[in-house]
């Protein structure tokens, strides 16, 4: 192997400024509008995030997950509650998020508790999601666990999709369903020139993250 160098690969950060007086007062109301605005841009599934928990060893873990939805309450995804990453959150309920939107010079970081979804709010999500979606959830009940080949798992999806046919409703998973990130801390990141980039962190100081007292702060880069 004769490895490029990666120190190589430099590339100027030209960023519109951020400033304190940019900020919405909820850091949710922040990230409704740069959401709005990576979709706008035609960014390739700004809903990507990278999630990062800690395994019961102590080790951390972090994976690309899909936010499902969102409000002032907090972040929300779907997975296997026996994946790797549910059993994780299941023994520390708490996680990081980050937003890689690197064609725009910006990133959100979030960091908070998670809870699980109601099985009302993971039943309305479910009933949602493609065909093949759906069925693919069943197929992937060992999820993070090792397969002996690619022909196991697509036995399992054949063997689903012959018991609910096309047109049949599809049930839930019990070991399927949603998680919320809730928010303590979120940081706002603004590539600038000469890597003096704009960061702005809110820290939930009192009350909830709904409607409680946030206090922002600006970050050195």
């Amino acid at each position: 192997m004769n490895p490029c160098d990666p120190a190589e690969l430099r590339e100027p950060y030209e960023g519109a400024p951020l400033s304190r007086a940019d900020l919405a007062a909820h850091p949710m109301d922040q990230f409704h509008a740069w959401f709005a605005d990576a979709r706008a841009s035609g960014l390739a599934e700004p809903n990507a995030m990278v999630l990062a928990t800690v395994e019961p060893s102590g080790v951390p873990r972090a994976r690309t997950v899909l936010l499902k939805g969102y409000d002032r309450s907090g972040l929300r995804f779907f997975t296997n509650y026996r994946s790797r990453k549910g059993r994780a959150l299941a023994e520390r309920p708490s996680a990081s998020v980050v937003f890689p939107w690197h064609p725009l010079r910006r990133q959100v970081l979030v960091a908070g508790r998670v809870e699980r979804l109601t099985d009302a709010e993971n039943d309305a999500y479910f009933r949602t999601r493609p065909r093949g979606s759906r069925l693919g959830a069943w197929a992937s009940e060992r999820q993070s666990s090792p397969v002996s080949g690619r022909e196991d798992l697509d036995g399992l999806y054949a063997r689903y999709a012959a018991l609910w046919p096309e047109g049949e409703e599809i049930p839930r998973p019990p070991y399927w369903g949603g998680f919320r990130v809730v928010p303590a801390e979120v940081e706002f990141w603004q590539g600038r020139t000469d890597r003096m980039h704009d960061r702005f962190q809110y820290v939930l100081v009192a009350g909830g993250p709904e409607a409680g007292e946030w206090r922002i702060d600006r970050l050195a880069p």
